[in-house]
């Protein structure tokens, strides 16, 4: 691994793409594209397409050829200039709900150390207390957002690193690269990126989506994932004369929540635990909907979760569990195709930076692709503290995310012709 420099730059390649990917995630960040899990469209929202369309007419202004499909997904190519594999980049547009995506001012300075408050909102600190990983970052330059919305670090990052990898792959064609595939999925924050995503036409052997987290990590497991919904009904009447007639569907779902294991919550777990979330409660005191995610690497364990949500169900009564598969953990698939992983592993090294091998304590659009015949491990982009207002992401990461893909690209190459 390359000496860091005081800015955080590890090589000068990295310190000339990184401002290039700065620039891209700062006009990206702008673009409100929160998805919304209860619409029901593909795209679930409408507003991810003004992003999408503008990366159509960025890859045509670069003179590729680009597509906006008509569920949302942007694809291109950029022409192989030798002989080897087609391989695949991938990043989403959306970002969560979990916090507004709606007039994000992106903030660039220079990190001095220390609690940093954000500009907007003096109570959202980036602290190193809170977030060892920014103790790293003395003297970096980084974005965030004002501390009002989130950054969409997650995934306009990775966005940012494969438009400008891409960009730099093409000014420089004595590179050898194979045919490169790339496609920006909406939705992947509500679990469905890839609903639509044509694979056969897509056309390569593996893929690799850029939306992890530190530098250097490249990541080939996830959790596996179910959706559960509890629904409760009561008995509705006036609360004068409620005595033994009422049935509280607010106080069922309350008791149902009070009943999930405090050490199966995300807030008590880490590493290699899965947890039981309870996401959101809507309704009133004759319906109400409780929403939970579970987490597992193990499947086994996945289940014994949601043997523990359907027994706090049925103990207090009224309530009907509906659970939905959404993605399962890709280290099974990923283990079949051991190349895949170990010319990323190759690809962080030639940037500067040794290898971290790590779990996604979440999933990616690659859980499902690797599910549904495309290897798709997971690269870093340099983004932390992602779905708050505290999001931000280190500059230098970025080049060094963006080096990393163009490294990716010639190993690829050079793999073919040994």
């Amino acid at each position: 691994m390359r000496r860091m420099s005081d800015d955080g730059y590890r090589t000068d390649l990295a310190r000339e793409l990184g401002p290039q990917a700065r620039d891209r995630l700062v006009r990206y960040a702008q673009i409100d594209t929160t998805s919304d899990p209860d619409t029901g469209t593909a795209p679930s929202t409408p507003k991810q397409l003004d992003l999408s369309r503008l990366l159509v007419a960025e890859l045509e202004a670069l003179g590729l050829e680009a597509e906006l499909s008509e569920h949302g997904i942007v694809y291109s190519t950029l022409p192989g200039n030798t002989s080897a594999p087609t391989i695949g980049l991938v990043a989403h547009v959306d970002t969560s709900n979990d916090v507004s995506g709606t007039n994000v001012r992106p903030q660039v300075f220079r990190y001095e150390g220390g609690d940093h408050p954000l500009p907007a909102d003096a109570t959202q600190v980036l602290s190193p207390q809170m977030w060892p990983e920014l103790a790293s970052h003395v003297g970096h330059e980084l974005v965030s957002s004002d501390g009002t919305t989130l950054l969409g670090a997650d995934d306009k990052a990775g966005v940012a690193e494969i438009m400008t990898a891409v960009a730099y792959l093409l000014a420089h064609p004595e590179l050898p690269h194979g045919d490169v595939k790339i496609a920006f999925t909406p939705d992947e924050e509500i679990g469905h990126g890839v609903d639509n995503f044509d694979i056969p036409a897509f056309g390569a052997e593996v893929a690799y989506t850029l939306d992890g987290s530190t530098a250097g990590e490249i990541q080939d497991e996830t959790f596996s994932a179910l959706g559960v919904k509890v629904r409760f009904t009561g008995r509705a009447v006036h609360p004068g004369w409620a005595k033994d007639i009422m049935v509280n569907a607010i106080r069922l779902a309350a008791d149902f929540v009070a009943r999930l294991p405090r050490e199966l919550a995300p807030e008590t777990t880490e590493e290699r635990d899965g947890f039981i979330h309870p996401t959101r409660i809507e309704g009133d005191a004759e319906k109400v909907e409780v929403r939970l995610i579970l987490r597992d690497f193990d499947e086994a364990k996945l289940e014994s979760h949601a043997t523990v949500v359907r027994r706090a169900a049925e103990e207090v009564g009224g309530a009907e569990v509906e659970l939905t598969r959404q993605y399962s953990n890709m280290k099974r698939y990923l283990d079949e195709v051991p190349r895949a992983v170990e010319l990323a592993d190759a690809a962080v090294r030639r940037a500067g930076l040794e290898p971290i091998r790590s779990l996604v304590r979440g999933g990616t659009d690659g859980s499902r692709l690797s599910e549904l015949g495309l290897p798709t491990p997971n690269i870093f982009t340099g983004g932390q503290q992602a779905h708050s207002q505290r999001e931000w992401v280190c500059v230098a990461d970025m080049g060094s995310a963006a080096e990393t893909i163009v490294h990716l690209a010639q190993l690829w190459a050079e793999s073919a012709a040994e």
